[in-house]
């Protein structure tokens, strides 16, 4: 099993920005690939970014491409999403998930989410 806690939501104005943080603990950290995902108000969840397990390779959604940034520290057991120029449009719940082979869905692990709302 692994356990994922995501921190770092909160109230944020158009273009602005945040850093939420994914902490990760219960099997070896480098054994998995991390992604983001979110789900807004009345949607499905939808991917955001994803990074392979050497932080090598990192893949995004169209919609944030440009403006968020995926990463790891893997002597921390932690992952990161920077958000940069934040619209309204980024509100949503943000989740952050585990899987052990690359892709961008079908992820095993998830954590409880964090809220992100971006007022216009």
């Amino acid at each position: 099993q692994v356990q994922l806690v995501e921190s770092g939501g909160g109230l944020v104005q158009a273009g602005g920005s945040l850093r939420l943080s994914c902490a990760a603990s219960g099997r070896t950290f480098s054994n998995y690939v991390m992604g983001w995902f979110r789900q807004a108000p009345g949607k499905e969840r939808e991917f955001v970014a994803a990074i392979s397990r050497g932080g090598y390779t990192t893949n995004y959604a169209d919609s944030v491409k440009g403006r968020f940034t995926i990463s790891r520290d893997g002597a921390k057991s932690m992952a990161y999403l920077q958000m940069n120029s934040l619209t309204p449009e980024d509100t949503a719940v943000y989740y952050c998930a585990a899987r052990k082979d690359w892709g961008t869905s079908d992820y095993d692990y998830w954590g409880q989410g964090t809220q992100v709302t971006v007022s216009s």
